[in-house]
């Protein structure tokens, strides 16, 4: 709790020297002096707002209850807006200070020789270096407002072929629709969220599979959205695994049978929204006459601080060895880590958790976020030793309340058979 307090204190130093550069230099760019009060006020004003926003932060983080509800994702919103336009401008316009500075110090250093700067030792800004700062300073700022007020809910539908030479016949043009990451306790959008589900409906799917993290920390959160998530169908099942955040709520209870009872109680909404969980369990889906295996794996991750309660060896006990198998899990690391050197060949493996970080840059032939130096599979497909993973970048936000770049994703996977 320390640590956590002690980061807090020193966003508001940092925010606190952005803040004063920033000022200045946007000042600088108002010739006629009478506009500096009424500029200086709406300055004021904005800024009070963001440490009025900190302090609601580090209040929750007092509290535990970070992550509970869309109130606290708007104070983030709010406080990484204004961190990240500041870093654009300041880092812009210490390059121009950075070379004053030196142009400064040579001056001074000539005037000592007998030389006299025609007027200063340091010049005066260039007033279009500033300008161009201040529009560079402006990109983040709105494109972030655009995140937060539209493009949390700008759902696309990403479609995967993928073909098998031994999938079933069966299954040729078999279509699996998978979303992640919903963050129940983020939604704040009850007919955005409800215009998701129905384009997930839309893809007439065969199979919905859901891949972790449905809440943020606590099972109560899902409540209010348990008659949407029951309107999502598909023809052979809806199927389910946890991630990481619908564990958080265990770390509130001391007792181990409190908190057994407390997962009981979560898992039995799943089924009031018509999804089965496969904790570390497998299903077989039947066309016709012929199957497949559908396995699912609760979350396991590898960093330290990831719950790990996954058990790849009990879920797919029981499986035929040339059964074709597809796998649902939460975090891709579980992929490189127990996936991929198991001597079950597993042909699919679905993911989420990343949610590419909600802010990066995806276009054909290019994709970056900062999740990329997290996660070295953090959004897409990926093949490996006849295998594949696809890491989705989530249907819901957390934190940061809004989505740039990164939006919520709906994956549409069309199988064939060579």
């Amino acid at each position: 709790m320390r640590r956590r307090s002690n980061f807090i204190f020193v966003i508001i130093g940092i925010h606190l020297f952005l803040d004063v550069y920033t000022y200045f230099g946007l000042r600088s760019l108002i010739a006629d002096a009478r506009y500096h009060k009424i500029f200086t006020i709406l300055y004021l004003c904005s800024s009070a707002f963001v440490y009025y926003c900190l302090y609601q932060f580090y209040q929750g983080i007092q509290e535990g209850s970070m992550f509970r509800g869309a109130h606290l994702n708007f104070y983030v919103g709010a406080i990484l807006t204004s961190l990240v336009s500041r870093i654009f401008f300041v880092g812009f316009l210490s390059l121009q200070d950075g070379g004053r500075f030196l142009i400064g110090v040579y001056n001074w250093i000539s005037s000592m020789g007998g030389e006299k700067p025609e007027l200063t030792y340091f010049p005066s800004r260039r007033k279009f270096l500033t300008a161009g700062a201040a529009f560079l300073g402006a990109v983040p700022l709105f494109s972030m407002i655009y995140g937060i007020s539209k493009g949390k809910y700008n759902f696309k539908v990403n479609t995967i072929k993928l073909a098998f030479k031994d999938l079933p016949k069966s299954f040729n043009g078999f279509k699996i629709v998978q979303i992640s990451d919903i963050h129940a306790g983020s939604i704040d959008n009850k007919e955005e969220f409800e215009r998701g589900i129905a384009m997930v409906n839309a893809q007439k799917p065969d199979l919905i599979v859901f891949t972790g993290d449905m809440i943020n920390s606590r099972k109560e959160e899902l409540d209010p959205w348990i008659e949407s998530l029951a309107k999502l169908s598909a023809n052979y099942g809806k199927f389910a695994v946890t991630g990481n955040h619908d564990y958080y709520g265990l770390y509130e209870i001391d007792k181990e049978e409190e908190k057994d009872a407390y997962m009981q109680a979560f898992f039995d909404k799943f089924p009031q929204m018509g999804f089965q969980l496969l904790n570390n369990a497998h299903e077989k889906i039947t066309v016709g006459e012929e199957s497949i295996s559908l396995v699912g794996v609760e979350n396991w991750g590898k960093a330290r601080w990831s719950p790990k309660h996954g058990d790849i060896d009990k879920a797919m006990s029981g499986l035929e060895e040339d059964a074709f198998t597809v796998m649902l899990t939460h975090d891709p690391t579980h992929w490189d880590e127990q996936i991929l050197p198991h001597k079950k060949h597993v042909h699919l493996s679905m993911c989420g958790h990343t949610h590419g970080y909600q802010f990066g840059i995806k276009m054909p032939g290019f994709k970056w976020s900062p999740a990329q130096y997290a996660y070295p599979r953090w959004m897409g497909l990926y093949e490996e030793d006849s295998q594949y993973l696809y890491v989705n970048t989530g249907f819901g936000f957390l934190a940061f309340p809004g989505r740039v770049g990164m939006w919520p994703e709906i994956s549409v996977f069309e199988l064939s058979t060579v």
